[in-house]
């Protein structure tokens, strides 16, 4: 990574990246400067849709907070036009995680709300503590989510259950946030939680890159659309996978009783 950074720090280990949300002190909260420098780092790490990591690992620095939210201190003077900058900005943060060439783990400690609930949304899907707190508050502000908050959050828990939230303000404490398919899996500990990320993306990292990358799309571009719709994305993600070296690989290890060795390409 050529570029430094004050409010969030990345790391590769073992060629899975760590971003972390570097703001303990104001619990991780976004505001202008944090989100132009998370939009920075993640072009960078998917430059050009580049295979230079296996996965990516999101999540905040200390033990109280993922990100709770957006910093209202900067937000309470914003101008329409301001805040309609901010909100672009933000939304689209969620739409490079969302994009990312390889698969995206939010691991959630602590608070999720607000910005931080609609960044761990915009990951392929969310790890969290025993600890951890969903929640989109805005219109206790006077506000709505602008970071994709009203589009996600119904899509993944259903259009009752995301108005219900969202009308209220309400906070959910995590085993609500599992049972309405909010989060994947809890942890007991933070530990715990970024090792079996890890270990996660090791084993998905032996598959073909470009497979994930091609399943990704065709479940991102399609999961909105009438089936049939939906399955002429698919056909085309499928039929592409065809014109690859690693389709190529793949069957010819098969075959050969062997193990792949994919490039993702």
């Amino acid at each position: 990574m050529s570029t430094s950074f004050k409010f969030i720090r990345y790391e590769e280990d073992n060629g899975i990246g760590v971003l972390t949300l570097d703001r303990p002190d104001k619990l991780n909260a976004l505001n202008s400067d944090v989100i132009l420098e998370l939009k920075t780092c993640l072009e960078e790490i998917n430059k050009d849709g580049s295979f230079t990591i296996k996965g990516l690992i999101f999540t905040g620095e200390g033990e109280k907070s993922f990100i709770a939210g957006a910093d209202i201190s900067e937000m309470q003077t914003m101008s329409k036009d301001e805040a309609y900058k901010f909100g672009w900005m933000g939304q689209n943060v969620s739409l490079l995680l969302e994009d990312m060439s390889v698969p995206v783990i939010a691991c959630v400690n602590g608070f999720a709300l607000g910005g931080g609930c609609e960044m761990a949304m915009a990951c392929d899907f969310i790890y969290a503590t025993e600890n951890a707190i969903f929640g989109q508050p805005e219109v206790k502000l006077g506000l709505i989510p602008g970071f994709g908050g009203t589009q996600r959050l119904a899509k993944v828990v259903g259009r009752a259950k995301a108005k219900e939230l969202i009308y209220s303000g309400r906070n959910m404490k995590i085993d609500e946030a599992v049972a309405c398919g909010l989060v994947l899996e809890k942890f007991a500990t933070k530990g715990a939680m970024l090792t079996s990320a890890k270990k996660y993306l090791e084993k998905v990292s032996y598959n073909s890159p470009l497979a994930i990358k091609l399943a990704k799309k065709a479940i991102n571009d399609g999961v909105d659309l009438v089936t049939k719709d939906g399955l002429e994305v698919e056909l085309d993600c499928f039929s592409k996978g065809f014109q690859s070296e690693d389709m190529k690989e793949g069957t010819q290890a098969f075959v050969e009783k062997r193990k792949a060795i994919f490039k993702g390409c």
